[in-house]
């Protein structure tokens, strides 16, 4: 029986739909590389790799400078896979370019260009070579004329006999760029035979020529003259971004010169450039563009100078800076596809579909690098290539473009079953049925059409919008959608309830520590709702954590009253009452005043004292809610028993005054003091205790001092000194003498003319430390992420005399830039680090020293890790959502990381309910999960992708609206690509929050 392609298309998309997985075009894993092998070795096979994964899996051919390999013919070829073996190869019929193909059903890529070279080496022609007279001091250049071959070589010349090689100096030079040699003054010891030797890279084989004889003339020696340079670079020379640069230059000469190199325009020689073979070889690491631009040599004797210029110009192959995406797309969609790379000189760009150039037509344009498609068909599907290339080098980009044709379908957008919503608010009704092309939607009421007003308007996406809402709109919904494949309904319920209104609500209270109060909040809401009371306290959740003692719900399930029992200063602050349905959620909010004794106290200072007296001053402490009502001041000596009341003048201190006189005090006897503040509330927590220096009235006549008395542990005589100030409250006694960090006894004592008072007690000090001698050891890095590397190190060894250690002080900083190397600092109890703040991709380097008070030690040896590549920069885009019962399935399209960036391992979710503060994490390494969410609360969610260089950039935040007994559906874009249950993997992402009570 023949199906009309009608029919064909529907039968062919109910199959897609199914629980199987997905199709999915060709993509490469591992493509075939360039490579030279030696010519001529019989047996050898030559394996160009290429791997591509796809369902169904693909098939694989190859080319050979652009025509099919026939791999039936013989048994010269063998695919493993798509790998392809190549036995006995040959440079006549085997060398050239090659490309694989990769198709399945959806379509065909092709690989890049992989070239294939032979390389050999041949001997040299002839052998004799003639003889080369010079006069001593004379410079001679000895050619070498390397013999027919294929692939790079390398030169070096053996002097009389194997195996003695020249050795280069700043007189003798060989040019890895002619194969010559150059003596730029000739002595009577480089009489002799010299030969050229040639290696080849490519099959490393070497093969000597003939040897050149070098005699000198019996004319005499020649005299000085100025440099001639014989070796210089070109003109103008390319160089590839990040490659190694090599400048050669050699000049002859009597005497020999000196070979300088400089920068034109004033520049400095790059900071990484180094130079070889006694200067005849600069030597540029990892060119850049900055790298570019005019170069000097400079030979000089003592006759004269020369110079040779040439000029480096920057090159770099294209590079993806955006490279396209699969896409799926319906029947008369449009598609632009965004292609761009970045290379100097700028790339040009061109399309393959399915392995073959793109035919352009009307519908189908290219304009700098962007391909656009109008009015799709069927026909359009396949697989696309974007190529993006300059003259050194190309890169292509893959992706899938389907399109789809199907007539309306909601077994996998479904419409809510039911929406509540509240008279006077505003709802909006979603149609998203999936079809292909784009389906009409039209909309009833029941039985009845449906049709727009000042209230209700059709959304251009074909969802219904209905504002200002009564009673009346209350009813079933019933969307139609139509396309030129068939038609499908919808149907959702529509609940209109009256709004919820705090009947009972809190208000502000005044309460003292220790009391017990209850916070009133009662609701009306519409009968058909169920409504749920919930506490915050200053913005979290009343109760929870250990202070739930304190809170209790009363009243009854109707009533959201809460109690506080016995009163804490720490519940002070806003109490808000949130009351919350399926439909709305409503709140409102008193603060709570707890009043308690006051605090502490502040800065008790004794400001003048006389024999009997003493003068105190004091700050204000903490009122906690409570004026100070009065303060008073308690007193204790060595010989009383705790703290007495003070006499105080005025004998009574009121809340305002913080300052008394302290009297009726005893003459030569040590006080301290404290104060206490009283309330209403009552007598608070006394202050510190104050601090008091030998007073003036204990001096007790002229010519007081100090006298300081101090010795090494175990010694049984005292050394003493006297300081005459008695202000003074410090003494330090210097001598190169005393070991570091060693014990000693101290004690100090007073005088005046009169004689010596009492010493103090002996105490036990330390002398200074001396600053750590050892770095530490086992100093290594390693990468973390694009921006952070960690350091590692063992303990420095310490020594009695190193004190005690304070830390470790680690310095990094990056190649080529250690004039800005930074510091951070550790406790002594760590052994590494991590540094972050870091560029992506790049080699940076630490090294770490131990320190105390005394100062900081040597360094260690450098430590170096490379940052990792930076992670992608496009987020997860399509993020859909579909919720039934209490689950919600959550799935996002692949992210695919640039050439420049980490390879994504997998991906994060954060998600937070509409009850918690702070953001939670979820890590997968699918694109789907399936979340539980918490009955009536919202939840928002984003998704970021995982690599080794840290975490991408963040999806939308898509917000989940709570689930009541109904069904939901949403997404980020227009297209909700959403994939059967089938294939999620259940992980609980929002857990059902525990109610207050």
């Amino acid at each position: 029986m023949t199906l009309p392609w009608r029919q064909l298309v529907l039968l062919c998309v109910m199959g897609c739909l199914g629980g199987e997985l997905p199709s999915q075009g060709p993509m490469f894993i591992t493509e075939p590389s360039s490579s030279i092998v030696p010519a001529g070795l019989g047996g050898q096979k030559v394996t160009l790799a290429c791997e591509a994964r796809g369902s169904p899996p693909p098939r694989y051919r190859w080319q050979l400078n652009g025509s099919d390999i026939d791999l039936r013919a013989g048994d010269r070829y063998e695919l493993h896979g798509g790998t392809l073996v190549v036995s006995d190869p040959r440079g006549s019929r085997d060398a050239g370019t090659y490309r694989c193909l990769a198709t399945n059903s959806l379509g065909t890529i092709v690989s890049r260009e992989a070239r294939l070279q032979f390389a050999y080496l041949e001997n040299f022609k002839g052998s004799l070579r003639s003889a080369v007279s010079v006069r001593e001091g004379q410079g001679v250049v000895l050619l070498c004329g390397p013999p027919p071959h294929a692939g790079e070589l390398s030169y070096a010349w053996i002097f009389n006999e194997y195996p003695s090689f020249v050795e280069e100096d700043s007189r003798r030079f060989v040019s890895q760029e002619t194969g010559h040699l150059y003596i730029a003054k000739v002595e009577p010891s480089d009489v002799g035979n010299y030969t050229c030797v040639v290696t080849s890279s490519g099959t490393a084989a070497r093969v000597p020529g003939a040897p050149t004889p070098l005699l000198l003339r019996p004319d005499g020696a020649m005299g000085e003259y100025e440099p001639k340079i014989e070796v210089h670079f070109p003109e103008s020379l390319p160089a590839a971004k990040g490659s190694t640069v090599r400048l050669e230059c050699f000049a002859l000469g009597n005497p020999v010169p000196r070979i300088a190199w400089r920068r034109g325009g004033g520049l400095p020689l790059p900071q990484k450039a180094a130079l070889r073979k006694a200067g005849g070889v600069l030597e540029v690491p990892d060119f850049q563009q900055e790298d570019a631009g005019s170069y000097e040599c400079v030979a000089e004797n003592s006759r004269g100078r020369n110079a040779a210029r040439g000029r480096l110009t920057y090159y770099a192959k294209p590079h993806w800076v955006q490279p396209i995406e699969d896409v799926e797309l319906a029947v008369e969609d449009s598609l632009t596809w965004q292609c761009r790379a970045g290379g100097k000189p700028t790339p040009s760009y061109r399309w393959l579909k399915d392995g073959a150039a793109l035919a352009l037509e009307d519908r189908i344009q290219v304009e700098n690098g962007a391909l656009t498609i109008a009015n799709l068909s069927v026909a359009d599907a396949g697989m696309f290539q974007c190529v993006a290339e300059n003259k050194h080098g190309l890169v292509r980009a893959s992706a899938e473009l389907r399109v789809t044709a199907s007539a309306p379908d909601f077994s996998r957008t479904p419409m809510k079953t039911l929406i509540r919503a509240q008279v006077g608010s505003e709802v909006s009704l979603d149609c998203r049925p999936r079809a292909a092309p784009r389906a009409v939607s039209s909309w009833r009421k029941g039985h009845a059409p449906l049709r727009g007003s000042e209230r209700v308007s059709f959304r251009k996406d074909g969802g219904l919008r209905i504002v200002n809402l009564t009673k009346a709109d209350a009813g079933t919904y019933t969307c139609v959608a139509e396309n030129r494949f068939g038609t499908a309904n919808g149907t959702t319920h529509l609940v209109v309830t009256e709004p919820t209104r705090i009947t009972v609500a809190p208000s502000d209270m005044d309460v003292s520590v220790g009391e017990s109060v209850v916070l009133p909040c009662q609701a009306r809401h519409d009968p058909l709702l169920r409504g749920t009371f919930t506490w915050f306290f200053n913005g979290a959740r009343a109760g929870a954590g250990d202070d739930g003692a304190h809170f209790a719900k009363v009243g009854g399930s109707a009533s959201g009253d809460l109690m506080i029992r016995n009163i804490q200063l720490k519940h002070s602050g806003k109490y808000v009452c949130v009351v919350q349905t399926a439909v709305e959620s409503v709140s409102s909010a008193a603060n709570l005043t707890v009043r308690g004794s006051p605090g502490p106290p502040e800065n008790v200072t004794v400001e003048e004292i006389t024999d009997t007296t003493a003068q105190l001053s004091w700050r204000e402490g903490a009122d906690n809610h409570s004026p100070v009502t009065c303060y008073s001041v308690q007193a204790r000596t060595p010989f009383s028993v705790g703290w007495q009341a003070a006499t105080t003048v005025p004998a009574v201190i009121d809340g305002k005054t913080h300052t008394a006189t302290v009297v009726e005090l005893s003459p030569w006897v040590e006080y301290e003091f404290r104060v206490v503040a009283s309330n209403k509330i009552g007598g608070g927590e006394p202050s510190l205790p104050s601090e008091k220096p030998v007073p003036e009235e204990l001096q007790n006549g002229e010519g007081f001092g100090y006298v300081v008395a101090f010795r090494p542990l175990g010694v049984t005589d005292w050394i003493q000194t006297v300081v005459t100030s008695a202000d003074t409250p410090r003494y330090v006694f210097r001598n190169d003498s005393i070991a570091p960090f060693s014990l000693y006894e101290v004690k100090v004592g007073v005088y005046n003319n009169r004689g010596e008072g009492p010493f103090s007690p002996v105490t036990t000090v330390f002398s200074a430390e001396e600053e750590p001698t050892a770095a530490p050891s086992q100093v290594s890095a390693r990468s973390l992420s694009a921006s952070e590397i960690g350091v590692s190190w063992g303990a420095v060894p310490w020594k009695p005399s190193n004190g005690h250690l304070l830390g470790y002080e680690v310095r990094y900083w990056s190649s080529g830039d250690e004039e800005s190397a930074s510091t951070v600092t550790v406790a002594a109890s760590e052994t590494s680090a991590t540094l972050g703040g870091l560029r992506s991709n790049l080699a940076h380097h630490a090294a770490v020293r131990a320190y105390n008070s005394a100062g900081a030690g040597p360094f260690s040896t450098t430590a170096s890790a490379t940052t990792r590549r930076p992670p992608p920069s496009r987020p997860p885009g399509n993020v859909v959502w579909n919720t039934t019962d209490t689950k919600v399935l959550l799935s996002w399209d692949r992210v695919r990381a640039a050439e420049h960036e980490s390879a994504v391992t997998g991906y994060k979710v954060f998600y937070r309910t509409s009850s918690q503060r702070d953001m939670q994490v979820l890590a997968t390494n699918k694109t789907s999960v399936e979340l539980l969410l918490p009955i009536g609360e919202d939840c928002v969610v984003e998704v970021r992708a995982t690599t080794d260089g840290g975490d991408g950039a963040s999806s939308e935040q898509v917000r989940i609206p709570g689930i009541t007994d109904m069904d939901a559906r949403g997404s980020t874009s227009a297209i909700a690509n959403v994939y059967p249950v089938s294939s999620y993997v259940p992980i609980t992402l929002c857990f059902v929050a525990n109610a207050l009570w």
